[in-house]
């Protein structure tokens, strides 16, 4: 049996100001922006290239989780580096290049799988950008 991850809420407190943020600075591309009956609103965008999206919600019935409390969600580049100056370009206030070096970060990029560079949201979730591995036998 497959299971594919399809959906990550993302708790936001101002879910406008979020959606311009993902789509306009980020890149991500919006699939979907609905008002249901009784006001709840359902944005969901999606990476380019990834086969799971985000929606946005905050006290509306999407996510009962607080503005801010997501840490961690990870997203694969095959160019870090090159990631990142997109997001800088768009400006987004993200960090330098770091590796995992005797387990801690550490500046300048790593070897395969071992470089990334993060970002919070304006409620401040926040994201890693990871290198994926760029040979055929690697994938990404």
């Amino acid at each position: 049996m497959e299971w594919k991850l399809e959906l990550v809420p993302i708790p936001v407190s101002d879910v406008e100001r979020a959606k311009r943020f993902y789509n306009e600075q980020v890149g991500f591309v919006v699939d979907l922006d609905l008002r249901l009956d009784g006001g709840a609103r359902i944005v969901q965008l999606t990476p380019p290239g990834s086969g799971c999206s985000i929606v946005l919600g905050g006290g509306d019935g999407v996510t009962p989780v607080r503005p801010g409390s997501v840490q961690g969600v990870q997203l694969v580049v095959p160019d870090v580096a090159a990631a990142r100056g997109e997001l800088l370009a768009r400006g987004v206030p993200v960090g330098p290049v770091q590796h995992v070096a005797d387990g801690a970060l550490t500046d300048g990029p790593g070897g395969a799988w071992n470089s990334f560079v993060y970002f919070n949201d304006p409620d401040g979730n926040g994201w890693a950008v990871q290198q994926g591995a760029t040979d055929p036998a690697g994938g990404s």
